[in-house]
């Protein structure tokens, strides 16, 4: 099972259900099988703009950014244990971290694109999901 944690302000519209589908079909395409669990997070380019400045020493809002949930070289909790590069819960269950996408951004990327903005939104995810499961490019 997949349990996607999706937050969003009301001024942000987004189709949950389709944020869920397209973690799911990534993690069938990955070959994932485990429990799992990955948070979304909608947010404004300020929000975006802080925590990439806080976290990659960064000052702009990104389109998406992806924070897994334990870096496992500092990984000492008692109650986890790696797992594939993951943090693996009593339980089971993978927690694979968060993803953070400005639906600003978005939504400007769906205008020049020419796709609807639940469209990006999903794509963005899925980038952001990527690079949960591992998956990195150049800067």
């Amino acid at each position: 099972m997949v349990n996607v944690l999706v937050s969003a302000d009301s001024r942000y519209p987004v189709s949950r259900p389709k944020i869920k589908n397209v973690v799911e079909e990534v993690l069938v395409e990955r070959r994932v099988t485990s429990d799992c669990e990955v948070s979304v997070l909608i947010c404004g380019a300020r929000k975006s703009r802080d925590l990439a400045k806080k976290y990659l020493d960064d000052d702009q809002a990104h389109n998406v950014l992806s924070f897994p949930l334990v870096d496992e070289r500092n990984l000492v909790s008692p109650t986890a244990k790696s797992a594939k590069g993951f943090v693996e819960f009593q339980g089971g269950k993978l927690v694979l971290g968060d993803i953070v996408v400005c639906y600003p951004m978005a939504q400007a990327e769906a205008n020049r694109d020419n796709i609807l903005v639940n469209e990006k939104i999903c794509e963005l995810v899925q980038h952001g999901l990527l690079h949960l499961l591992g998956e990195h490019h150049e800067p």
